[in-house]
């Protein structure tokens, strides 16, 4: 009888004894803070936050020069038969809707361009070296002329393709400008007076385009 009671004291204390070691073990698991997550990181890549190309030229477009003024200096470079190079001063007369040449030497008008014959019009760049450095180039040994590639200069040329009904000739004149922005400003005012339509980088006459009324001659005031 007292091994049966020792028995089952024994076992008593084991069940009170496990029951105690699984309330605590909830316990501690309970009232112990949840560990902290790992922050996460969304990677996005370059394309995700870098616009494209298309994206980045949408809606830019080209500003629009400045007016040209009335008269600018200009050189004649060819183009015309029967006239030679010559610095001078090319002017629009709106009046008989035309772009009119005057010589530096005489100043007087050595010829007029009328808006109506022009078909075409653009911007020309050719890159030129100075005398200097021609000179630079010839003298100094092969390998050592890198000096004079540095004299190099960008000369700008307005560029009119004429028709001309009377003598059904065609030919290109041109005209040296002084700058860039020059350039670009005579260039589109001439197009604008003369009713052309760009067409890339030029201005086109179309053949649906109305010509201003105006003589259609290559005039000589002489």
């Amino acid at each position: 009888m007292k091994a049966v009671l020792k028995t089952i004291t024994a076992l008593t204390i084991c069940v009170v004894a496990t029951c105690g070691a699984a309330s605590a073990q909830r316990t501690r698991s309970i009232s112990e803070p949840l560990p902290t997550p790992a922050p996460t990181t969304t990677k996005t890549t370059e394309a995700a936050t870098t616009p494209t190309d298309a994206q980045a030229n949408q809606g830019v477009t080209t500003p629009r020069p400045a007016p040209a003024p009335a008269t600018v200096k200009a050189k004649y470079e060819g183009g015309i038969v029967g006239f030679g190079k010559s610095d001078g001063t090319l002017s629009f007369d709106d009046a008989n809707k035309r772009l009119v040449f005057r010589d530096k030497k005489r100043n007087q008008e050595m010829f007029s361009v009328p808006y109506a014959v022009v078909f075409a019009a653009w911007a020309d760049t050719q890159s030129r070296r100075s005398t200097a450095g021609s000179v630079i180039a010839s003298t100094v040994p092969y390998g050592l002329g890198l000096p004079a590639l540095f004299m190099k200069n960008k000369v700008r040329y307005l560029t009119l393709q004429y028709r001309d009904p009377d003598t059904r000739a065609e030919g290109i004149a041109t005209f040296k400008l002084a700058s860039k922005e020059l350039l670009a400003s005579v260039l589109y005012t001439f197009a604008e007076k003369a009713g052309l339509t760009q067409r890339g980088d030029a201005f086109v006459r179309r053949r649906d385009t109305p010509t201003p009324e105006a003589s259609s001659r290559i005039q000589n005031p002489d």
